[in-house]
């Protein structure tokens, strides 16, 4: 695959964190809060079902190394209510809209947390030159399922038939009919070298609540991911028991060194 390399001018943004705003992007407002200094823009995308505030606990630090950007995806938070379904390429698609609104024309460093992984992932293949770097926390992956049937598929099809039932008990679930139901696993198109960096809770669990918590799952979680950033030349998987699925509340300063780390490689 072919991607145009695409020269930016170098804009300095100074910015204070004023509390989140509106945007009209296309069909929906999203809700978004900007803050931070500098030349390097992050833009930070939520877990399913997740509003901007889950950034809450490196929000402000983040700040301080960068640009910084987080926001509601349509159906989250403040954002405008939906009523169809949103595939990860859809959400893509919004983010980079999203982007271009607020004038953002250099590549961003693009930080994902859990079904935002999916999203991120989406990002950087579809727009190439407006990321630089990835930094996914505790991705979402097309294999979750997999992992729990490769332990005991009988069991495992009961969980994930509970899952599905838990998961739509609200209405439609964008999250369920993305990933966790997708057969044919989505064909993910290839992503450019950039720096990339993984971080994969293995924490083990007294008492898992389903197949995808236990020891055996978690090793293999962390293998998959592993593997996955090794096949990018400046790929790197973080992996750790400290730390469960929402690793940016539980080792915060984890999360702000492996993203000063990325800001360095791509300066």
């Amino acid at each position: 695959m072919k991607f145009i390399l695409v020269m930016c001018a170098l804009v300095s943004f100074s910015l204070s964190a004023v509390g989140s705003t509106l945007v009209q992007v296309k069909d929906a407002e999203l809700e978004y809060e900007m803050a931070g200094s500098g030349k390097t823009v992050i833009l930070l995308e939520a877990g399913g079902g997740a509003a901007l505030s889950d950034w809450e606990p490196v929000f402000q630090q983040m700040a301080k190394q960068a640009t910084v950007i987080r926001y509601s995806r349509a159906g989250n938070g403040n954002s405008t209510a939906i009523k169809r379904h949103f595939t990860s390429g859809d959400y893509a698609w919004y983010a980079s809209e999203l982007l271009i609104k607020l004038n953002i024309t250099a590549p961003v460093i693009l930080v994902a947390h859990s079904y935002g992984g999916s999203i991120a992932r989406d990002f950087a293949a579809t727009y190439p030159t407006q990321v630089k770097a990835l930094l996914l926390l505790d991705p979402s992956s097309e294999h979750d399922v997999d992992i729990m049937r490769a332990i005991d598929l009988q069991r495992a099809n009961r969980e994930i038939a509970q899952i599905k039932l838990d998961d739509m008990a609200n209405g439609m679930s964008n999250q369920y009919l993305d990933f966790w139901s997708k057969r044919p696993l989505p064909d993910y198109p290839q992503i450019k070298d950039m720096p990339v960096t993984v971080i994969a809770s293995v924490k083990t669990h007294d008492k898992p609540s389903n197949l995808f918590f236990t020891d055996q799952a978690r090793q293999m979680w962390g293998e998959m991911w592993q593997q996955w950033a090794s096949a990018f030349p400046q790929g790197r998987a973080v992996l750790t028991k400290k730390s469960g699925h929402y690793v940016q509340f539980d080792e915060p300063q984890l999360v702000l060194s492996e993203l000063q780390l990325l800001i360095d490689k791509s300066e």
